[in-house]
């Protein structure tokens, strides 16, 4: 068995990596890269190394020759229009490589969404089905480190995270969980034409996040609530570049709408205990 994951030198692709490597023999492991010399810790570690680009479709194809189960990470461009061509390129790779088994990591309840991101997560389904190839739907939640991350410092010394979310529930989950649950399915049998909603069952809002910020620390933290306007506004007086500033109102925004706050058991079926959001909070505080 050829298990490919495509992504490799990216935070996903490896971690997901490294959970295989606990399961299986590195031989068995094949990681897709841009640039394969950013994968060289992973060569050293007994995992062949391929270059594969989703802007090339033959560097893909030969990427993808004999593989057993394909790990299909998601494209990081900012483009969705882009990202639909690039999916399109790996999904055609993959059918004309004869790969046996297509894993694809998508977006949460993506039918229900208003995020434009959910878009491209579909038509790449729909273009998987097309193949006729068995398939494992890996539908994740928004990484908790969008969220609980190194800037939270800002917000312990200011006293306050500051969001346009406002009473909104998130179903986020720590990316090490979503990339033990890619090599569960990728190791195990019985997978084959499911999707998986991978999202916490237990979803927590910002007002909660600012009371474990204050447990870690041991300084008083609130939560305050403002427009989106408000919120983009500060964010780019704060540094960060326009666009990025908006999209982090808009995904704050839906947040609010209650877009993120549907739950499932399926990912703790998949793997057991999820990461406890305190946990994560210490790790980004360094506590």
């Amino acid at each position: 068995m050829s298990i490919v994951v495509t992504g490799a030198t990216g935070q996903l692709g490896g971690l997901v990596i490294q959970h295989l490597l606990k399961k299986v023999p590195a031989s068995q492991i094949i990681a897709i890269a841009r640039n394969v010399e950013k994968a060289s810790a992973l060569a050293d570690q007994g995992v062949e190394v391929r270059h594969g680009d989703y802007d090339d479709p033959k560097s893909l194809e030969k990427a993808f020759a004999g593989a057993s189960k394909l790990l299909f990470i998601s494209s990081p461009d900012t483009d969705n229009t882009l990202r639909i061509v690039q999916h399109a390129n790996v999904v055609k790779a993959a059918r004309d490589a004869g790969v046996k088994h297509i894993a694809y990591t998508g977006y949460a309840f993506a039918e229900e969404a208003k995020l434009p991101l959910a878009h491209v997560h579909l038509a790449t389904e729909y273009a998987i089905r097309t193949t006729s190839i068995p398939y494992t739907f890996l539908r994740n939640a928004l990484y908790t480190e969008l969220f609980v991350n190194e800037g939270l410092r800002a917000s312990v010394e200011s006293g306050a995270v500051v969001t346009n979310t406002g009473s909104g529930k998130i179903n986020s989950v720590t990316r090490n969980d979503l990339a033990l649950a890619a090599a569960t399915v990728l190791t195990e049998e019985g997978h084959e034409n499911k999707t998986y909603n991978l999202v916490s069952n237990q979803p927590w809002s910002f007002d909660d996040l600012a009371q474990i910020l204050s447990e870690v620390s041991g300084k008083k933290v609130v939560h305050q609530s403002v427009s989106f306007e408000e919120e983009k506004n500060i964010l780019v007086n704060a540094g960060l570049p326009e666009p990025i500033a908006e999209l982090t109102a808009v995904i704050y925004d839906a947040v609010s709408k209650g877009e993120t706050s549907k739950t499932s058991d399926d990912l703790q079926t998949l793997i057991g205990s999820l990461t406890p959001l305190k946990e994560t909070v210490k790790q980004a505080l360094q506590v």
